[in-house]
């Protein structure tokens, strides 16, 4: 059985490690020449994503390269000094158990997991898909797969295919993440260094592994920005506009934009599916349901998603009929509660008035300097909020070969 995964970042390794462990045979195709280094962002991985690592055997190389920040430095607008924040406590609260990883790193470690065993064609993408499973692609040949599975994120060209366009499907969040590349010597090991404005923060951290640092950008504009998501300059001109004179630290950070080669932008965009298959097509990951980028833990739930797809299509015996509606059911509940928690995060993360700001970083500001028993405790009351990843139940499936 033939099975074709669109897209080589996270969910898309993930499930073709899981599907050829099953025996299925499998390609990936991914539309960039080669993996993606787009100033990854620091993604979380909570319980069920440390888990299933372990079960690939990866889990040692994932620690190898975690970031190993432990400290937030605050400088709040207007405030007479910066603030310090204990995270290895913040997050404890949240997690049992949790580390930070660049996403550029994971994705790599990822494809390393099953590449030898998976087919992966860079620098093509698909323009159509028939419903008896004949695939064509922008630079190959036609293909024929018995299966078609969309795991290329966000804007997924799968999705436009077989669901239709994006404007359908989406939530805005009106707030925006970038992400790019800047010298090592800007950052510092173990460190997070932000700038908290109204509607805006804009950080930097650096991780010992790492031969440069990350400056991110948050920001909630008051209208939806006007620009496409493959136009960086008009993304990078929106980036200046936005976080100009801030501080001098930001200034500096921005003055890398154009000599870096490694640049992300979006919106926070939530997707609104009530189903992710058609067909023999199916979508996983921010590809289906995207609960928010940066707020919602769309990374642990991408690398959940695409373990029990390969499961459920495994104890199918390769029957999309009977899998497809079965991965819907157990991801269901779990992705709604995804969007619940990341609307509510959207709201607060990036406060749009003073009162907001002082409110966030005394409320971080307490959480770390509570003993961490006493804020578990508190944190386990409710596992629809802090714990809400932590809550979601790695099933097992069969054994693969």
């Amino acid at each position: 059985m033939r099975i074709l995964v669109s897209g080589a970042s996270i969910a898309g390794p993930v499930l073709a490690y899981w599907l050829s462990r099953y025996g299925y045979a499998v390609t990936v195709v991914e539309r960039a020449p080669t993996l993606r280094k787009t100033g990854g962002h620091p993604v979380d991985l909570f319980r069920p994503a440390m888990e299933i690592s372990e079960r690939m055997g990866v889990l040692g190389r994932i620690e190898e390269l975690v970031t190993g920040t432990n400290r937030l430095t605050v400088i709040r607008e207007g405030a007479a000094r910066p603030v310090e924040i204990d995270l290895t406590k913040v997050f404890s609260v949240a997690s049992d158990r949790h580390v930070e990883i660049m996403r550029d790193d994971l994705s790599e470690i990822y494809y390393e997991a099953a590449r030898d065993d998976v087919e992966y064609v860079f620098g093509d993408w698909i323009t159509a898909i028939s419903p008896s499973g004949e695939v064509t692609f922008e630079k190959g040949s036609p293909r024929r797969f018995d299966l078609v599975i969309g795991a290329d994120g966000l804007h997924s060209g799968v999705r436009e295919l077989v669901f239709g366009g994006e404007a359908r499907h989406i939530h805005l969040a009106c707030a925006y993440i970038a992400v790019l590349s800047v010298p090592k010597e800007l950052g510092r090991d173990g460190e997070m260094r932000m700038h908290m404005g109204i509607g805006r923060e804009a950080a930097v951290q650096g991780a010992r592994h790492l031969t440069d640092a990350r400056a991110g950008f948050l920001f909630r504009p008051d209208r939806e920005l006007d620009y496409h998501h493959r136009d960086v300059r008009r993304q990078q001109e929106l980036l200046r506009e936005t976080f100009a004179g801030m501080h001098p630290d930001v200034d500096r950070w921005l003055d890398e934009l154009e000599p870096t080669a490694a640049f992300y932008f979006d919106s926070i965009t939530q997707l609104q599916l009530d189903s992710w298959s058609r067909g023999r097509v199916t979508l996983v990951g921010d590809a289906g349901y995207c609960p928010g980028p940066a707020v919602g833990g769309s990374t642990s739930l991408a690398i959940l998603g695409a373990y029990v797809l390969a499961g459920e299509l495994a104890l199918a015996g390769g029957d999309h009929q009977r899998a497809y509606p079965a991965y819907e059911q157990e991801m269901g509940e779990l992705v709604r509660r995804s969007r619940a928690f990341a609307r509510g995060v959207a709201k607060t993360l990036i406060p749009t008035s003073a009162l907001g700001a002082r409110v966030l970083v005394t409320g971080a500001r307490l959480l770390s300097a509570l003993p961490t028993p006493i804020s578990r405790a508190i944190a386990k009351t409710n596992n629809k909020g802090l714990r809400l990843h932590d809550s979601m139940r790695v099933k097992d499936y069969p054994c693969g070969r």
